[in-house]
C-alpha cells in the first residue's frame, strides 16, 4: 500500500514541477535575459526530476499553456489516486479493528 502512496506524491511532486516551470515560462517570456526553464527527468523515472535552464528559443506560449493544463490533469489524477489509496487503507484498518 506504501508504494502505490509514494508513487502518487512523487507523481504529484513532478506534475507540481512542470507547472511551476511553465508558469515562470509564460510570465518571463518577455524578460530581456529570458532563459526558458525546462524540466529533465532523472535515468528513466519521471516522479524525479529536476529543473534545468536552456536557451529561450523553443516552445511558444501555446505550448507552455499546454503543459500548463497537462500538468494540471496529471496532478488532479494523482490525488485521486492518494485519495483512493487512503480511503482503501482505512477501510482495510476499520475491517481489522
Amino acid at each position: 500500500m506504501s508504494i502505490g502512496l509514494s508513487t502518487a506524491l512523487s507523481g504529484i511532486s513532478a506534475a507540481n514541477e512542470r507547472l511551476r516551470a511553465s508558469a515562470q515560462n509564460t510570465v518571463s517570456n518577455g524578460a530581456a535575459d529570458f532563459r526558458r526553464q525546462q524540466l529533465q527527468a532523472q535515468q528513466s523515472d519521471q516522479s524525479s526530476a529536476q529543473l534545468r535552464q536552456v536557451p529561450a528559443t523553443g516552445q511558444s506560449a501555446e505550448a507552455d499553456l499546454a503543459t500548463q493544463k497537462s500538468a494540471t490533469y496529471a496532478f488532479v489524477a494523482n490525488l485521486r489516486v492518494l485519495q483512493t489509496q487512503l480511503r482503501a487503507s482505512g477501510t482495510m484498518l476499520d475491517i481489522h479493528a
